[in-house]
């Protein structure tokens, strides 16, 4: 498995957690706190999250399956990026877990 393949997962895996607490944050303020313009914050950020949702879940199965992960940690991993926050600890944990796989086989790591 290449790094690449882990690298990609990370940044979408930030990206997908970032927008969903903006979107948390915006559902927040349109709905508890009446603010305006929250309504626009809530549809551009809820269509950005949406479909980079899906590239994260390409992303995520492909990481999954090259690292041929059992199906309960795939599945946790695919679910992440809809749970605010959860993607960046699950992101973490992913890698603590799978750095050592390219540290024991640098060759593979370049390939």
């Amino acid at each position: 498995m290449k790094r690449s393949v882990l690298n990609r997962y990370r940044v979408m895996a930030y990206v997908t957690g970032v927008l969903l607490i903006l979107l948390t944050i915006g559902c927040v303020a349109k709905y508890l706190l009446d603010v305006n313009g929250a309504t626009a914050f809530v549809t551009v950020v809820g269509i950005a999250h949406g479909w980079l949702y899906v590239l994260y879940l390409v992303l995520a199965f492909d990481l999954g399956s090259k690292a041929k992960m059992p199906f309960g940690k795939l599945l946790w991993m695919l679910l992440a990026g809809t749970i605010p926050t959860a993607a960046f600890f699950v992101e973490r944990r992913i890698t603590r877990e799978l750095e050592p796989l390219f540290a024991e086989a640098p060759e593979l790591a370049k390939a």
